[in-house]
């Protein structure tokens, strides 16, 4: 089995194949140039260096969201094209499992946060000692209020995504359960871990057409809620 990966919900813009179980390729940048700049020739090299025929993917696996608005945009009308033009089944994965999913085996709770503005961040808690256990699902929280919430659970936490530089010092200030931060291999969004769960989707039956496809933006654009008068 070939699963396709696509990871484009921050500013880590990544594409990955995994075949019968084994990472046969990953390219990975985590720069500021725009995905729309990155995402297909990251694409295209690894095409060329494995001398892969894209009709041979089972599947496509796209990192679904929450995330940026823009670079969930591209990275779905890119799994949407792959998709529609070799007539292959997309696997939505969610962002923020698919990122505590690069911590798999660890016995502590994992907490990925991604930066959403405004003291919020993008969040879920999750067990991934012997499989991906959803703890608690995505959603958008106050920061302080995520911390007051492990501090009640009372388990060990590991930290990652783009939201630790943000606010560690939130965490090492109210914090009062033992914690740790990933280390850089494995403390971004990974096209791999991706694809990884795609292929468990694919097991579970969990794929959709190109065409229904859609990112999780969990929250509509800035402008909108300014418009709207919503804070969150």
């Amino acid at each position: 089995m070939k699963i396709l990966g696509i990871e484009s919900s921050s500013l880590v813009a990544g594409v990955a194949l995994v075949t019968d179980g084994v990472l046969t390729a990953e390219y990975t940048m985590n720069d500021k140039k725009t995905h729309s700049q990155t995402l297909l020739p990251m694409l295209d090299a690894v095409v060329q260096l494995l001398n892969l025929d894209l009709n041979t993917v089972d599947g496509i696996a796209v990192s679904a969201g929450p995330g940026s608005f823009t670079g969930l945009r591209i990275g779905s009308a890119t799994a949407k094209g792959l998709g529609l033009a070799l007539d292959k089944p997309l696997l939505s994965v969610p962002t923020l499992d698919a990122l505590a999913y690069n911590l798999w085996g660890s016995a502590a709770l994992v907490c990925p946060i991604m930066d959403a503005r405004r003291n919020q961040v993008y969040t879920g808690l999750y067990h991934v000692f012997e499989e991906l256990q959803v703890i608690k699902p995505s959603c958008a929280m106050d920061m302080h209020a995520l911390t007051a919430e492990l501090n009640e659970r009372g388990e060990r936490v590991i930290f990652l995504g783009d939201g630790v530089p943000v606010y560690r010092e939130v965490i090492q200030k109210e914090l009062h359960v033992p914690f740790s931060f990933a280390p850089a291999q494995m403390n971004r969004q990974r096209a791999a871990s991706v694809a990884s769960l795609g292929i468990q989707y694919w097991k579970e039956g969990k794929w959709e057409t190109a065409a229904s496809h859609k990112p999780e933006y969990l929250r509509k654009p800035q402008a909108e809620r300014e418009r709207e008068g919503i804070s969150l």
